[in-house]
């Protein structure tokens, strides 16, 4: 990070952060080109290993790029807040932002999809032990991304 002053390193302070947000930016590389896309996410740690979760459908082109090409990028940002300047150079921004690079796996395990979706609907809700209807979870993909590299950063 080119700016270590911003960089925050307290687990428990980027953990908190993670917990507030709400979207996460999954980053692909497809065939020359970049390929972003925003989802809702479920979050864990554990052993010394960070892990998102997200969901879509069982097609597509994020399900077909995260079956052939799991090696991705993330992004979640968040507390932004401009602070106002007389001149637009002197204008400038509050924020708090976390990147990242891991792999992404689809899981086929019911139970280890339910305890996912669990955590994605616990970043969403605040409430963790849902149903399921099993043909819905039959349609369903849930992507499992395993942490590599992440820092965040705040100014």
């Amino acid at each position: 990070m080119r700016r270590a002053d911003r960089e925050i390193t307290d687990k428990h302070s980027i953990e908190e952060f993670i917990a507030k947000e709400k979207v996460l930016r999954i980053g692909f590389y497809d065939c020359g080109e970049v390929y972003i896309v925003p989802v809702n996410y479920g979050y864990s740690s554990a052993n010394g290993k960070n892990t998102f979760y997200f969901h879509g459908a069982m097609s597509g082109r994020k399900y077909e790029l995260a079956k052939s090409i799991p090696s991705v990028g993330f992004e979640i940002d968040g507390e932004y807040l401009l602070i106002g300047a007389d001149t637009g150079c002197g204008h400038s921004a509050k924020f708090r932002s976390i990147i990242g690079n891991g792999k992404l796996s689809i899981i086929n395990n019911k139970d280890e999809m339910i305890t996912a979706l669990n955590c994605i609907m616990k970043q969403a809700t605040g409430s963790c032990e849902w149903n399921y209807q099993s043909d819905v979870l039959e349609k369903t993909a849930v992507f499992r991304l395993e942490v590599e590299k992440m820092t965040c950063k705040a100014k």
